[in-house]
């Protein structure tokens, strides 16, 4: 199996919406974008009308099992559902992003144009049992090149297996879209698509909506680090059909600032980084010699200590912002 998959979109300081619309662009999707959700007011979401499914971003639970064979925490399993719908185990573990958008488009394709090349690929996996379909997702060429070429510069992430020490938190990807009447929650991870119950489009943002806060509410409550991105119908369509100028000029600079942060965050800044660095050692040791240089260090270690301390008390640091991604 070619799974050569290296991006990591899950849980990136950069907005998600602009990394998911532009990803759906390079598959060949038309007229569709994503819109982060601040608040799981069903209202929200329905005024983004049209609304195709949800991703949402949570912390991976490791006190307590995740997949479940006989019945999941919430709803239950749809095993026919599994051959019906487009359904894909996962396979990959650092994709999940990617399957969970996937898995929201490729059913609902009948309202989306997915463009040819994912067309053909939704016809030829259709008759793959779940477990086939994640290989096909995996040695897809067109789906691997543009998951790819959204990755992160990291230059100092050790990609060899980490052992020992404390291990860092892991995040995951899930799909919500009214499918056949029926709301599903679709999870590669799991055995089975979850069906929470019967739910016409229109009810969707409520219904959907439900769900999500009985999922969060079985976190604790410091527990804030949740996204979530709504698949809905290209804004400046709306605006234009609409005849609202403001909206159209605002959804023209969102893309704008998209494009900008897409670039910046493939970009290396190590050597910027180092070159700024050089100049302010350059510049302190000008102004006052090595001990001017030395004090500056300590003062700086000095406030490093005192944040790392207020956060250990609890005090935090303001990072952490209610539904950020």
């Amino acid at each position: 199996m070619d799974s050569d998959m290296s991006m990591e979109i899950d849980y990136d300081p950069f907005p998600q919406g602009g990394v998911f619309t532009f990803l759906l662009n390079n598959l060949g999707v038309q007229n569709v974008q994503f819109e982060e959700l601040l608040t799981l007011e069903p209202e929200a979401l329905a005024s983004l009308h049209p609304v195709y499914g949800v991703i949402f971003l949570f912390k991976y639970p490791t006190d307590t099992p995740y997949t479940s064979t006989d019945k999941p925490l919430d709803g239950t399993f749809d095993h026919d559902a599994a051959e019906r719908l487009w359904f894909a185990a996962q396979t990959i573990q650092n994709a999940c992003g990617t399957q969970a958008l996937l898995s929201v488009l490729m059913n609902r394709s009948e309202e989306v144009d997915i463009g040819a090349r994912l067309r053909d690929f939704r016809e030829f996996t259709m008759a793959l049992p779940p477990e086939f379909r994640g290989e096909a997702l995996s040695n897809s060429e067109l789906i691997r090149d543009v998951h790819n070429s959204f990755a992160r510069s990291s230059p100092f992430v050790d990609e060899t297996q980490r052992t020992g020490g404390e291990t860092e938190d892991a995040f995951h990807f899930v799909a919500y879209a009214p499918v056949d009447g029926v709301l599903y929650e679709l999870d590669g991870l799991q055995p089975a698509p979850i069906s929470h119950g019967a739910c016409a489009k229109e009810a969707f943002p409520e219904r959907v909506m439900e769900v999500l806060q009985r999922r969060i509410a079985r976190y604790e409550l410091s527990e804030i680090r949740f996204n979530l991105m709504a698949m809905v119908g290209d804004r400046r369509i709306v605006a234009r059909a609409i005849g609202d100028a403001e909206m159209l000029a605002r959804e023209e600079r969102k893309r704008r600032d998209w494009q900008f942060e897409n670039a910046l965050r493939r970009h290396n800044f190590v050597g910027f980084a180092g070159a700024v660095l050089k100049g302010v050692v350059e510049a302190k040791l000008k102004e006052g010699g090595e001990d001017a240089y030395n004090k500056w260090i300590e003062e700086a270690k000095g406030k490093t200590r005192q944040r790392l301390e207020s956060r250990r008390k609890g005090g935090g640091g303001g990072e952490d912002v209610e539904m950020e991604g």
